[in-house]
This record gives C-alpha cells, sequence and structure tokens, in this order.
C-alpha cells in the first residue's frame, strides 16, 4: 500500500468514529463526507438545537502534496494525536488552521 492510501484508510478510521457519538442535546448528528478525488475528508454536524439549525463543519482534512492538512477541527481533544497514534509522522501533518509563522513552533509540519 502506497504512503498516500495509508493516509486515507487512517483519516477514515480516526473521523469514522465520531459519526457514532451522540449529542447531549438537540436533534444532532455528525456525518463523514469522505472524497477520495479531492483527497478531503470532512465531518458535518447537522440537525436542529431547539428551533435553531445547525449545519457547520467539526473537523476538516486535506492531503496536500503528501501531507495531511488540518484545516478545521472542533473536536474536544483534536484529531491530530489520534492520527500521530494511527501511524502518520508528525512531520507529515501541518495544522493548516495556524498562520504559517506560527507552524513553526506546533512541532509539526509548516507546510
Amino acid at each position: 500500500m502506497d504512503t498516500l492510501e495509508n493516509y486515507r484508510k487512517i483519516i477514515k478510521s480516526v473521523l469514522e468514529p465520531y459519526t457514532k457519538i451522540p449529542y447531549a442535546h438537540g436533534e444532532l448528528t455528525c456525518k463523514a463526507v469522505f472524497d477520495e478525488v479531492a483527497d478531503s475528508y470532512l465531518l458535518i454536524t447537522l440537525g436542529w438545537d431547539a428551533a435553531r439549525r445547525v449545519h457547520g463543519c467539526l473537523v476538516h482534512l486535506d492531503t496536500i502534496e503528501g501531507k495531511v492538512w488540518v484545516q478545521r477541527d472542533d473536536t474536544e481533544d483534536g484529531v491530530t494525536q489520534e492520527l500521530v497514534a494511527a501511524g502518520i509522522p508528525k512531520d507529515k501533518i501541518v495544522l493548516g488552521f495556524h498562520p504559517p509563522d506560527v507552524r513553526q513552533y506546533t512541532g509539526y509540519a509548516v507546510a
């Protein structure tokens, strides 16, 4: 299995369990959206919380030029550590939600 295919497999295995976690309030669900052609992987929260519509991105990961970019991560503990524990090296993960001049201090790839 090549590296990119392995990253795809790891990303899906890390994100999929989040779709099974029930929300404590509201009629909310978490939906996984995996696009292997564009190499974008999302967790979307949707539903209703009382009379308020909820629709938003919980997690957004991309693979770009051989690295996993964490574009958004609003999970409680963060998925980045799970990606590392599952086998993606820290130097192959970019915390894209940080400005470029801050990334050098994160312990992860800068780009």
